[in-house]
């Protein structure tokens, strides 16, 4: 049987007018700005007005570590808000947008597949609303303003050795990692060594998803530490007197964006920092204004939930004082066999020995999960080459590990196939079982932050780290950012810090290579192993199959 790429599913769509979409939350047409018929930012006004409103119950989609098999974590969670939808509750998503560089590159779209998207899929994988083009914007305005004040006479007193705020686009590009900026002679400036980050990875980004509002957004960008002067004192974005024009870029981009699910539920499409080297959740304000308006919110975070959920936990709910009523853990048998041995090439034929082999992964997952003292549900997304015996092996392992699997046919049918999964996790979510809790406190000393991370929930034995380091974040303790949470950037693929150590590795260290201060964010990032925050492109990216066909429709993208 032939089945229908991503994009001929939601080219097909029947999508309503966006002013129904938010109709059916109770947003006034006044309070929507349309991009077009199908999309539209909702007005700070709006979002200021439910502020009061009960919030409704928060459904987090996390998932295993990606494999090249597929997980699905997107498209649960659509599913999963359209199933909920279709058992009567009133349910929205929240997902983030997508990046361009790895569109592009090989990791694909942030849509959702099959019949479980969110729609226009290509708007959505390109420019959007524009909102990262703003971020990128607002970043090189700040790179632009601080080298001007170089220029000009560096009344701060500047060290040009010392300059950490980095470029960024939104793009994979290897070449831009390291750079020497301003060459070519006097009239250029003063030339240093730089380099370029990719936009997701931007202290901006991780700023627009975790403000509250425009004024918080202002106070944390001017509380970005730009440089440093020869006696080390900090210097921030606010001494650059730039915080005010980013905030004016950013203004259009701080609102959430509404569009729809192929089902034409409602969706918010808001923010996008990946979790291996930021902090991989939806932005605040997208999701604490949805409890306000749904009774049932399903959200995600990035890659596995050693990363994004541990983020998600850890950072998000932290700063916007909310916490899940419910954990769906995204697994596919076809995941359990790569992560029980089984090549790529050879995940057809029925293995239950390599399921069963594999479910240690997951088992991991779902221990740490449990630590934060929320109910777990796994979500087995279901492949049209599942046999019955390898479900089976999968719901027996999770079983034994006090929780429950439940098969979801979504990707094929849409709300019908994720109406079991819904039920269930409504009835959780409803229980009251949840009991969160973070698993470190604020007052902890950073090091021992990063210590409980690698240990509790990476299963390491130790963290590596020059006294370099150490000395550095025992100065930032003194400086009054002890109290700061913990972003890990590490590889997506491993518990460990090797990307190829699959399954649930133990007796291994975590090598701590450097440690950022995102002040405005509000985190210490701690990049560990060889993970990079400017991704290259692999020998033969995706973009290399985009083009235009002769209708002018996009071909290639998925």
């Amino acid at each position: 049987m032939a089945y229908k790429s991503d994009i001929e599913i939601a080219r097909g769509a029947q999508k309503r007018p966006i002013s129904e979409i938010g109709d059916k939350l109770g947003i006034p047409g006044e309070h929507l700005l349309p991009y077009g018929h199908d999309k539209a930012k909702l007005s700070q006004a709006f979002i200021d007005s439910v502020q009061s409103n009960k919030s409704g119950k928060l459904i987090l989609v996390t998932a295993i570590n990606p494999t090249p098999a597929g997980e699905g974590k997107t498209t649960t969670t659509v599913g999963l808000g359209d199933g909920l939808n279709r058992i009567g509750k009133k349910a929205m998503v929240c997902i983030r947008e997508a990046s361009l560089g790895p569109n592009f590159g090989m990791k694909g779209g942030a849509a959702g597949g099959g019949y479980a998207q969110v729609v226009p899929m290509e708007d959505m994988n390109l420019h959007f609303t524009g909102d990262f083009h703003a971020i990128t914007s607002a970043h090189a305005l700040l790179s632009a303003m601080l080298d001007n004040h170089i220029y000009w006479g560096n009344e701060l007193d500047i060290d040009t050795r010392r300059v950490v705020w980095r470029r960024v686009v939104d793009m994979n590009d290897r070449s831009l990692r390291q750079i020497t900026s301003s060459l070519g002679g006097v009239s250029n400036g003063f030339a240093r060594e730089d380099g370029f980050d990719i936009t997701v990875a931007s202290e901006v980004m991780a700023i627009l998803c975790l403000a509250s509002g425009l004024k918080d957004l202002e106070k944390r960008l001017g509380d970005m530490i730009v440089a440093y002067r020869r006696d080390r004192s900090p210097v921030f974005c606010r001494d650059i007197m730039a915080a005010g024009a980013m905030t004016v870029l950013l203004k259009d981009a701080m609102q959430p964006n509404l569009v729809q699910t192929l089902e034409n539920n409602p969706a918010f499409v808001h923010g996008g920092p990946f979790a291996n080297i930021a902090h991989g959740c939806n932005s605040v304000t997208a999701t604490t204004t949805a409890l306000k308006i749904a009774d049932f919110v399903v959200t995600e975070a990035g890659f596995g939930a050693d990363l994004g959920a541990e983020k998600f936990m850890n950072i998000k709910c932290r700063k916007a004082g909310i916490a899940p009523d419910c954990v769906v853990l995204v697994a596919t048998v076809r995941a359990m066999k790569m992560n029980g041995g089984v090549a790529k090439a050879d995940l057809g034929p029925e293995n239950v020995a390599a399921v069963k082999e594999g479910c240690a992964n997951l088992g991991r997952h779902i221990g740490n999960i449990k630590s934060f003292g929320v109910p777990v549900v796994v979500a087995i997304n279901h492949f049209v080459t599942d046999t019955d015996a390898e479900v089976e092996a999968v719901k027996e392992y999770v079983k034994s590990q006090g929780s429950e699997a439940i098969l979801s046919r979504h990707w094929e049918l849409g709300s019908e196939g994720s109406e079991a999964l819904a039920t269930r996790v409504a009835e959780i979510a409803e229980s009251g079982k949840a009991q969160f809790s973070p698993i470190y406190p604020d007052e902890m000393p950073l090091w021992d932050k990063i210590n409980r991370i690698a240990k509790s929930i990476y299963h390491a034995d130790e963290v590596l780290a020059d006294k370099k380091i150490r000395d550095q974040l025992k100065l930032w303790e003194e400086q009054g950012y002890g109290h700061l949470p913990i972003c890990m950037a590490k590889t997506q693929y491993s518990f460990s810090t090797d990307p190829n150590l699959r399954g649930a590795p133990t007796g291994h260290s975590v090598p701590v290579r450097e440690v950022r201060l995102s002040a405005g964010a509000g985190f210490v990032v701690v990049v560990c192993g060889e993970i990079m925050t400017m991704p290259g492109l692999p020998r033969t990216p995706a973009a290399e199959t985009i083009c235009l066909n002769a209708a002018g429709e996009i071909e290639g993208l998925f």
